[in-house]
């Protein structure tokens, strides 16, 4: 079944202007369920955690169903593997400290070209503390991939942690992580995913990964401004917390520093409704050969992912072909059609004889909303000899947009680059 995304669009209050919203990578638009838990929060239950009184053991209830709400999602063992923070940049500066306290002088860990900072930088920095090397690896800089064989050399060494993203923020690209995982793991190497690009994308099942830990972050996926992460149970209580002494000595809540946001967490049970829903409106009945045998919520939200991953090889196939037909314009990333399924509609591009800066400029005068420069992805515009040049024009839909709203994004470029 095909989305109706007349009624989709119902859903997210930010839809009714004129705007069209292709800055989704950035951070997609609210939906109606998170905005309506948030404000519930606030108005009957905004009390701190394990009181004696109605409006927090209410809170708690609703935080721990938040918590069950997230591991369904992303097919999480149990609810205590799923640990809320401010971001994912946030909580991964704060668990890198404790993965990396038993690391040695003269350990190895992995990072790669491809990722986001904040699956780059927290690791490097632990690394210079712990005394620990860093290995990077590389991609292709002629279609964005994963460079593998730079990657099997890396594993060589038999590093301690490999970071590694689920797809990229820049180019779009989506890494083969079983493959990967699996590599890593025979290496003896923890993998920690990046999944925030990914995540309003398609499926994220953590037990079929077997991925040690993965974070992901709420506002890239429909609701509000919380970072999440997923740790297998076994490690997360093994792990030293850095926290104060009242704090619980068990996961989730030995990570969860400080009083948390609780009307953000709230907003994310929101978000997740809304995709139930999604699914049990749009979404098929899984194949029998299908390796997702699920029951209820958790059904109900991989028949979403799978629903919005349709919908999105439509408009990866139209953007692409816009931007390609585009005079002066340089796509960066995968740009053969028939691998669309090996990207999320996220492109980056430059057009020749503008300034990335001064391409988002034009657009914003048709109402059209992208981001330029390195997105935080600093490593993939230095790779490409882009980052002193101002980078490159991001552009990036999500399920909520409309073939049409492509579209019309492409006619507007068309003009830019006709005024060049």
């Amino acid at each position: 079944m095909s989305l109706d995304l007349d009624k989709i669009r119902t859903q997210f209050p930010a839809l009714r202007s004129p705007t069209i919203f292709l800055d989704n990578p950035g951070g997609t638009q609210i939906a109606q369920p998170s905005l309506d838990r948030i404000s519930r929060y606030l108005i009957e239950c905004n009390a701190n955690h394990e009181g004696a009184f109605a409006t927090s053991r209410v809170s708690d209830a609703l935080l721990h169903e938040a918590h069950q709400a997230m591991a369904d999602m992303l097919n999480a063992a149990r609810p205590e593997e799923i640990v809320f923070g401010a971001n994912m940049t946030t909580l991964t500066l704060h668990i890198s400290r404790s993965i990396s306290r038993t690391w040695k002088p003269g350990d190895k860990i992995v990072v790669t070209n491809l990722d986001h900072d904040a699956n780059i930088t927290p690791w490097t920095l632990t690394a210079e503390d712990r005394g620990v090397d860093v290995l990077r690896v590389d991609f292709h800089p002629e279609d964005g991939t994963l460079d593998l064989d730079s990657l099997r050399k890396a594993l060589e060494a038999r590093p301690r942690l490999l970071a590694i993203g689920y797809a990229s923020n820049a180019l779009g690209t989506i890494n083969p992580l079983q493959t990967i995982i699996k590599m890593a793991h025979d290496a003896g190497a923890l993998v920690y995913v990046d999944a925030v690009q990914y995540a309003p994308h398609g499926p994220i099942d953590v037990q079929a990964l077997d991925c040690d830990f993965l974070v992901c972050s709420a506002y890239k996926f429909f609701g509000p401004h919380a970072g999440i992460l997923y740790g297998k149970y076994d490690l997360l209580e093994n792990l030293f917390p850095y926290k104060v002494r009242p704090a619980s000595g068990e996961p989730p809540g030995k990570f969860e520093t400080g009083t948390q946001n609780h009307e953000g967490i709230a907003g994310v049970l929101g978000t997740i409704e809304y995709l139930e829903w999604l699914g049990r409106t749009f979404g098929e009945p899984l194949s029998g050969d299908s390796p997702w045998k699920f029951q209820g919520r958790r059904l109900h939200l991989k028949q979403a992912m799978l629903a919005i991953q349709n919908h999105e090889h439509q408009i990866s196939r139209l953007l692409l072909d816009i931007l390609e037909e585009t005079p002066g314009v340089t796509v960066y990333g995968l740009r053969d059609p028939n691998r669309m399924v090996e990207r999320v509609p996220t492109f980056a591009f430059r057009l020749k004889g503008m300034h990335p800066r001064m391409v988002a400029e034009a657009l914003d005068e048709f109402n059209i909303n992208v981001w330029d420069g390195n997105y935080y992805a600093i490593a993939v515009t230095e790779r490409l000899g882009l980052e002193e040049s101002g980078g490159m024009v991001r552009v990036g839909p999500v399920h909520y947009n409309t073939l049409e709203e492509i579209r019309r994004f492409g006619e507007a470029l068309a003009q830019i680059a006709q005024s060049v």
